[in-house]
């Protein structure tokens, strides 16, 4: 089974629709399936004391004015959403609220993501349940009983999703992946399992595609050490260049399940076979 692979932009654009257009179009051209964003209604996710505190940041000195800057509205959206059908790649993003994930639905979009953020905002899951779109939840911070009533919601709901196994730190150590929970998930809810992997390298999320991993989501960037949050957990084009090269060969190399003897062993059973 071939890899989803989502290229995950989220707010590393900074604001600049200019960086956004760069990273889908090498995102497209090293072979992922998707690139995805963050949707959030600010006044929805964050109270008013936290807006107005104190937060040095390229677009003033507030944390308001950081997430303003951060935040794309509608004509970047069209824009956007033109620009991926131009280079056949789709794209699709985590809404961190209602009203963002209503915004979300004037796009003819394919796919929706539940951050893991917003795993237990069942009010929201069931919103996004009822469009019927193939899901990625991610399962990072939770319980395995919190997974359990979302996976309820959708099952309910007859919408198609799959579990994608995280640890939310920014960026992870690889020690702390526990990728033995693909197993425990895939166990637990006989779903496919994906990962949505915050570390730098890319042993670990290929340690997930050779367990099965049927979609990998990774956060890109043009550069690590530019402003923003997620710079760190993120990889440059050229590492994610070689990660999708990599995974396609793991999968490749992962065949089937069938035991049988191969085309080119034949000749050589035929040769070293006595019987």
């Amino acid at each position: 089974m071939k890899t989803f692979i989502i290229a995950e932009i989220g707010i590393n654009h900074n604001g600049s629709i200019e960086i956004t257009k760069d990273l889908i179009k090498q995102a497209a051209e090293v072979g992922c399936d998707a690139v995805k964003f963050q949707k959030r209604t600010l006044e929805e996710v964050y109270t008013k004391e936290d807006l107005d505190r104190p937060r040095e940041s390229p677009w003033g000195t507030t944390n308001r004015q950081q997430k303003e800057g951060l935040e794309f509205g509608l004509e970047e959206y069209k824009e956007i959403n033109a620009y991926c059908k131009s280079l056949g790649i789709e794209w699709f993003a985590s809404a961190w609220d209602m009203p963002s994930q209503k915004f979300l639905q004037q796009f003819d979009l394919k796919y929706n993501k539940i951050a893991s953020a917003m795993l237990t905002d069942h009010a929201l899951l069931k919103e996004v349940a009822s469009e019927g779109k193939h899901t990625f939840i991610s399962t990072g911070m939770s319980t395995l009983a919190e997974v359990a009533s979302a996976v309820s919601i959708f099952r309910i709901a007859n919408c198609p999703f799959e579990l994608m196994h995280c640890n939310s730190t920014y960026p992870m150590k690889n020690k702390d992946a526990n990728l033995l929970v693909i197993n425990t998930l895939r166990d637990a809810f006989e779903c496919n399992i994906g990962y949505s992997g915050h570390e730098t390298g890319r042993v670990v999320s290929l340690i997930a595609v050779a367990m099965g991993a049927t979609s990998l989501e990774r956060h890109i960037t043009l550069d690590r050490t530019m402003y923003g949050s997620d710079q760190s957990a993120s990889i440059e084009i050229s590492e994610m260049q070689k990660l999708v090269r990599d995974v396609r060969t793991v999968s490749e190399a992962l065949g089937s399940p069938e035991k049988t003897v191969y085309e080119t062993e034949k000749p050589i059973r035929e040769k070293l076979r006595k019987t």
